[in-house]
């Protein structure tokens, strides 16, 4: 489980499938039973001493049947889906298919590219134009791993999960042979170090964890 403060107040809890019945008994003893209310992307536990916690159902809708709210929640965060992972910093790049935690299938690859010059003249435009193949081989290199090892299954994946750099992410989405992989866009997006296969086979500790958002009365 993971914390830190929540812009406008309160903080953000992460909190595993395996631990979250624990983790909202936990908020019952600490507040009171709570009023329940369950939208498709949120389930909202109002505390009897006013705390609140806002629960981000993982891949949305909320499950809908199996119970009341809570337990929905918990049935629906402990599912073990079929989920794509692609993720792409400049430089470097992985994807995979997951099933629950289990990695099915998976290519992890880099290319180097250089940083920016500080010289100037004509010395700095040839290195620019050096820099610049590079980082189009590199963004080339990504989205060919992404279409080999997501391309053929995504029929199959209920989702596709990004992560990496945001920038080096966002400037493969103009390729319209990626168009099927980020159809499926689903959070979170994933803030990664150098995606190596270490880096990859740890995301569903990050993307299949309830994302709680918790605030107390003034």
């Amino acid at each position: 489980m993971t914390s830190r403060p929540a812009k406008g107040g309160g903080r953000w809890v992460q909190v595993g499938p395996a631990r979250l019945g624990r983790w909202i008994d936990g908020f019952v003893e600490r507040h009171g039973p709570p009023s329940v209310t369950a939208q498709e992307k949120v389930v909202r536990l109002l505390g009897a001493d006013g705390a609140v916690a806002e629960c981000q159902v993982p891949f949305p809708p909320l499950t809908a049947s199996g119970g009341g709210p809570l337990a929905r929640l918990i049935t629906h965060a402990r599912t073990e889906r079929r989920i794509g992972v692609f993720l792409v910093r400049l430089g470097g790049h992985a994807a995979g298919i997951f099933h629950g935690e289990e990695l099915l299938s998976s290519k992890v690859g880099s290319r180097q590219v250089h940083g920016r010059s500080a010289a100037g003249g004509w010395s700095q435009q040839r290195f620019a134009r050096r820099r610049e193949k590079q980082v189009g081989q590199a963004h080339e290199a990504a989205a060919e791993v992404a279409l080999r090892v997501l391309g053929p299954h995504v029929a199959e994946l209920e989702a596709v999960v990004l992560g990496g750099d945001r920038r080096a992410v966002d400037a493969l989405r103009a390729d319209r042979r990626l168009a099927p992989v980020f159809a499926l866009e689903a959070e979170p997006f994933l803030t990664v170090p150098d995606p190596r296969l270490v880096v990859l086979a740890g995301t569903p500790a990050e993307f299949r964890a309830v994302r709680i958002r918790v605030t107390h009365p003034d």
